[in-house]
């Protein structure tokens, strides 16, 4: 008997489980797919001399976490690799902003839209190497993040105080309007919160869109060399070296309460695999608390809260094997491992206003990433393996665009989306589509079957607004990866703080796991949870699970 069962070999599951090793438990990881990962994976299912990314391809995150910097994953095969350029956001009139990991070469993109601009980006990277060290332990660490948020409360009070804290809640509209004078500040900012779902006028998408940006100019965008894989590929080596054992092809489909405790879990197969310590789920809120635990198990108003949960957009990703580099109208594109496609902010605007209104997208933003130029190993010399991803209602009213696309994601509709993703991309790059040799289309039920995590192509395991976020992740009054049920934490990205590789989710749970009597707040948030009448629990509607508006599907 395993003193941990981790369900889902993601990175989150992967990491919680490291974490489990080191301190001498016994782990077992059990994974549904084939092979581990979760959302960091690769093949060569595009062409054979090509290696393409699944899912995730570029890791900021994972190279500020000091979860993952810990783990020491280069002793066990990791390496990172660099574009020259961070981001890159072309304009069709050939303007170009560029990211890039000297503050200078930054800055100088944003003065060509205007004067000044390059100082004012300055004084925002400025601020984030003063905030940066609480910031980022506030960020990892488990919630409620005391002792680095009061560091960082200290330092807000040198930087400004509350009126910092308003420029970090502010919509990255605003707040480009308020820091720049020329559209190149305020669409590095815009893009970057959009790897998210945070539209320019949400609330919280400047201070997100800050965020990620300045992880670029500190820590660039980099890609695990060989594949996303790769990185899988050390986790698992790790935790195998400290007799950790994941087994492929095993699908969890009940934790087993006994007394109010998570003993065991029960496989698709019928088999039983005890857990003599905890269970540390890193699957999806609405699959934990709507699957896999008993609703009898659950306070009534968790059940009632997850009818409210919201996913984040849904995902439409096409994969291309190029026999040339991609020929950028914008000279600077072709040094950037990720490109930005929007013909500036109020199209990111339109494009975000379609996706509120259930519209597929006429002009889909998209996320364009040059693999090779980013890692010179992932296809032969002269070509780029690329991508490209954008986003799609989970429910489709209508069409933007003119080719009737209902949402059934069949192959007609899902070629017809792909040749408008090409089309959005020869704006920018006129003659790309001459260069494809292969390509491969991943729509969002694709997504979700080769990770049950991505419901509905849906990539950050729930929205990234404020609503859900911090106390309120993935419910109100949680925040932490204990669950009502003793023994079983939640360590996906459901929990705080989010989506992204950074393995916080896992450790925080794995330290939980470790640490069962520590857990300020925790008592408390758990009574409430329980008094909510228990002998009460109602049913949930096994009709379907909620989608991201909170509406069942």
């Amino acid at each position: 008997m395993a003193d941990a069962v981790v369900v889902g070999a993601g990175p989150n599951g992967l990491v919680a489980a490291n974490l489990l090793a080191d301190a001498g438990w016994s782990v077992t990881v059990l994974e549904e797919q084939p092979e581990p990962g979760g959302a960091v994976r690769h093949d060569h299912g595009v062409h054979p001399d090509y290696a393409s990314d699944l899912f995730s391809s570029f890791y900021p995150l994972a190279a500020a976490s000091p979860v993952v910097s810990g783990l020491g994953l280069e002793e066990h095969g990791l390496r990172w690799s660099h574009a020259p350029h961070v981001v890159a956001h072309p304009l069709s009139d050939g303007r170009c902003a560029v990211l890039d990991r000297d503050v200078d070469v930054t800055a100088a993109s944003l003065d060509a839209f205007a004067p000044g601009d390059g100082d004012a980006w300055r004084r925002l990277h400025s601020l984030w190497d003063r905030l940066r060290p609480d910031l980022l332990d506030a960020l990892f660490t488990p919630f409620p993040p005391v002792r680095p948020g009061l560091r960082l409360a200290v330092r807000l009070r040198g930087t400004g105080g509350l009126r910092m804290a308003r420029t970090l809640v502010l919509p990255v509209r605003r707040m480009a309007e308020e820091e720049f004078r020329g559209e190149g500040g305020g669409l590095l900012l815009a893009g970057n919160a959009l790897h998210a779902d945070l539209a320019p006028e949400a609330a919280g998408s400047g201070g997100f869109g800050w965020l990620m940006s300045m992880l670029g100019q500190t820590y660039g965008f980099p890609v695990p060399v060989g594949g996303a894989g790769a990185l899988t590929d050390a986790l698992v080596r790790r935790l195998e070296s400290r007799g950790g054992v994941v087994r492929c092809g095993k699908r969890v489909e009940r934790v087993v309460v006994r007394d109010g405790r998570a003993v065991a879990v029960r496989l698709a197969d019928g088999e039983t695999v005890p857990a003599r310590r905890a269970v540390l789920a890193d699957v999806s809120v609405p699959a934990l608390y709507s699957e896999l635990v008993a609703p009898e198990d659950l306070p009534r108003q968790l059940l009632s809260d997850l009818e409210r949960f919201q996913w984040d957009f849904a995902t439409f990703k096409v994969d291309w094997a190029l026999d040339g580099p991609v020929p950028w109208k914008c000279e600077q594109a072709a040094g950037a491992g990720t490109v930005h496609l929007a013909d500036g902010l109020d199209e990111l605007t339109r494009f975000a206003a379609q996706l509120a209104m259930g519209r597929v997208p006429d002009r889909p933003f998209s996320l364009f990433g040059q693999m090779t130029t980013s890692d010179p190993t992932r296809s032969p010399e002269g070509t780029e393996s690329a991508w490209a991803y954008t986003h799609v209602p989970h429910r489709v009213v209508g069409d933007a665009g003119d080719d009737g696309l209902t949402g059934s994601w069949d192959k007609d509709e899902q070629e017809r989306m792909a040749d408008r993703v090409e089309a959005h991309v020869e704006r920018f790059a006129p003659g790309f589509r001459d260069r494809i040799r292969a390509r491969r289309i991943l729509a969002p039920p694709t997504l979700q079957s080769l990770d049950r995590n991505l419901h509905g192509g849906a990539i950050n395991g729930g929205t990234t607004a404020m609503h859900q976020q911090l106390f309120f992740r993935p419910a109100p009054g949680t925040g932490r990866p204990e669950t009502p049920v003793k023994g079983l934490y939640l360590a996906s990205a459901g929990a705080h703080p989010g989506g992204g590789v950074h393995g916080a989710p896992g450790a925080n749970a794995a330290r939980a796991a470790l640490r069962p009597s520590f857990a300020p707040g925790l008592a408390a948030a758990q009574r409430l949870l329980a008094h909510r009448d228990r002998t009460g629990s109602r049913q949930p509607d096994r009709g379907g699970r909620p989608d991201r508006g909170g509406r069942r599907a």
